[in-house]
């Protein structure tokens, strides 16, 4: 009787030490969206052809190496009041005088939130603005933004 009162109490202890996963199931901190249009057909959507993209001082992001689409996600440093970002777009497969270059600086301010145990905390991106080169971006909209609080839709249109 105190052997199974015993296993009893130990298998009591061991259900009563375990404690429920967290796992986060929303995105934290969101990316900047750019989505990328026809500038003779300004409503229509134009894939970038073999697109290629990287941050200053990094390689290239491997997700957007010689890919055709027509929108992205990149993320900002979170750690630094400003990204830049160097866009490659090149309409000849295999062809470097067909390069065509556009470098994109993106300055805002940072504000961490509380999101949840599980999520922890995650990074909103404020007063951002957006200049560009004189590129193969023929131009953008909007030239700045309030904020970045998620990825639902375009943050920025790029007409080329």
């Amino acid at each position: 009787m105190k052997k199974q009162l015993l296993y009893l109490f130990l298998i009591a202890v061991l259900f009563n030490a375990c404690e429920k996963d967290d796992i986060c199931l929303q995105p934290v901190t969101p990316k900047l969206v750019l989505r990328f249009y026809d500038n003779a057909n300004p409503t229509s959507k134009k894939a970038v052809k073999n697109l290629s993209i990287w941050a200053e001082g990094k390689d290239t992001l491997k997700s957007y190496k010689s890919v055709n689409v027509d929108s992205v996600a990149l993320p900002l440093n979170i750690n630094a009041n400003q990204t830049v970002y160097y866009l490659k777009m090149n309409n000849t497969t295999g062809n470097k005088a067909a390069n065509k270059y556009n470098k994109l600086t993106i300055n805002y301010s940072t504000k961490e939130i509380y999101v949840s145990r599980s999520c922890g905390f995650k990074t909103l991106f404020n007063n951002v603005t957006f200049i560009s080169n004189n590129g193969w971006f023929q131009s953008f909209t909007p030239t700045s933004l309030t904020t970045i609080d998620n990825e639902n839709k375009a943050h920025v249109k790029i007409y080329y």
